[in-house]
């Protein structure tokens, strides 16, 4: 692929132009600066914190690893696409509420990995909550307040039922 070329990308459920790219570049480039959605943050680039988690094709994944030209028939979802509207979804009001916002590095990554838990599995037992941010690394929360959050979730849907 020469720099004149372009490929489409569908993230977010629209469909994105990303022109002059190298074909190695990695999603988590290609969505912050080629297509400008910020939210998605990069910090260890080597799959290593989880603050760059995105859904692609259903799948948590860390968008550092990924080369963008291997996801040109994926659906991609990031943090800004995981509601419609201007709102907070319930899990980020949740974090928000719990103290589980310090310093907000990890936290995108952290708030996909739990749309994605309690949209597979919305009882999810304690081991399964840890298993599933078992790969996002908060240095400020000591995770306590990240549990709590999603545990406020869990009751906030359930009294809505």
């Amino acid at each position: 692929m020469s720099a004149n070329e372009f490929y489409s990308l569908r993230v977010n459920g629209k469909t994105h132009q990303v022109q002059d790219s190298w074909v190695g570049e990695s999603l988590l480039y290609v969505l912050r600066e080629r297509l400008g959605l910020p939210g998605t943050k990069g910090a260890c680039e080597q799959g290593e914190c989880g603050s760059c988690t995105v859904l692609m094709d259903d799948a948590a994944v860390c968008a550092c690893l990924v080369m963008a030209a291997t996801a040109i028939n994926s659906e991609i979802v990031t943090v800004e696409g995981i509601t419609t509207d201007s709102t907070l979804t319930d899990v980020q009001q949740s974090f928000v509420d719990e103290g589980a916002v310090q310093c907000g590095f990890c936290t995108p990554g952290l708030i996909v990995a739990v749309h994605h838990l309690l949209e597979k599995n919305p009882q999810p037992s304690e081991f399964e909550v840890k298993e599933a941010i078992s790969g996002n690394i908060c240095r400020c929360t000591g995770y306590g307040r990240v549990f709590a959050a999603v545990e406020a979730t869990i009751r906030s849907r359930n009294a809505g039922k």
